[in-house]
């Protein structure tokens, strides 16, 4: 299927590793023109250097809990492009409990979209084929573990909501959707550090995956990229889950 992001403008935030790297690869992979940002200017320089090989890559660390310093990142990638045709937004505070994890949910997840959204707008509204697709998580639907009643759930749920009433705002000019990965392995991500320093919610949780297995990156990055593509052109205000059947409620 050819999805018609050759030549395209995106932007992803979060994409130094795990499953924002990957939706930063597939992109490239279809002939995207990025801006990266993430936190860590190292990891982020290493993603840079291998994807500017092929695409062009306008890489910056940002820290998306300063509202300057995103919108001055989303001003300098529409300079750069010329525009904007896709914005991903793939931030996340963690779901580590502690006091402050409903501050810093707050701060790192729902603050940062909201802000992304408002100043890739005007950006997005010049293109012919803007979308806007925002990473979620099962744990905005679902509250049995790994969810329950922590702050991580709580403001993706939130984010769930205010994305769903963004489509119906926006379309048609600009497309919004959602998509809600189940648990995600990788090298140094969370499932990685659960597998060794909590094997029993680890094997717990992965034994209620159908697949026997937790999806990996790439996985959740070609849903990203079909969603955010002209090929996905009709699809307005979905959330499509990426699981492996992990969740067992009934859609519709």
């Amino acid at each position: 299927m050819e999805l018609g992001l050759s030549g395209a403008r995106v932007l992803v935030t979060g994409a130094s590793r795990g499953i924002g790297r990957a939706i930063a690869e597939a992109f490239a992979a279809e002939g995207a023109n990025l801006a990266i940002c993430a936190r860590n200017e190292g990891p982020l320089g290493e993603v840079a250097r291998e994807l500017g090989r092929r695409v062009r890559v306008l890489a910056k660390p940002v820290d998306v809990k300063s509202g300057p310093a995103l919108e001055a990142f989303v001003e300098r990638a529409a300079q750069e492009f010329s525009g904007l045709d896709v914005v991903v937004s793939n931030v996340s505070g963690g779901s580590a409990r502690d006091e402050t994890q409903w501050e810093r949910a707050v701060a790192t997840d729902l603050y940062p979209f909201v802000r992304l959204v408002r100043a890739a707008r005007p950006h997005l509204e010049a293109s012919n084929s803007a979308s806007i697709v925002l990473i979620s998580t099962t744990s905005a639907v679902d509250t049995s573990p790994p969810s329950g009643a922590g702050a991580y759930g709580a403001v993706k749920a939130a984010l769930n909501h205010h994305a769903s009433a963004l489509a119906r705002e926006l379309a048609p000019g600009i497309r919004v959707n959602t998509v809600s990965p189940g648990p995600v392995e990788f090298p140094g991500g969370g499932w990685a550090r659960r597998r060794e320093q909590e094997p029993a919610l680890y094997a717990a949780v992965r034994e209620r995956i159908p697949f026997g297995r937790m999806a990996d990156p790439a996985e959740v990055a070609r849903a990203v990229v079909f969603l955010a593509s002209p090929a996905a052109g009709y699809i307005v205000g979905a959330n499509l889950t990426v699981d492996g059947g992990f969740l067992s409620r009934v859609d519709g």
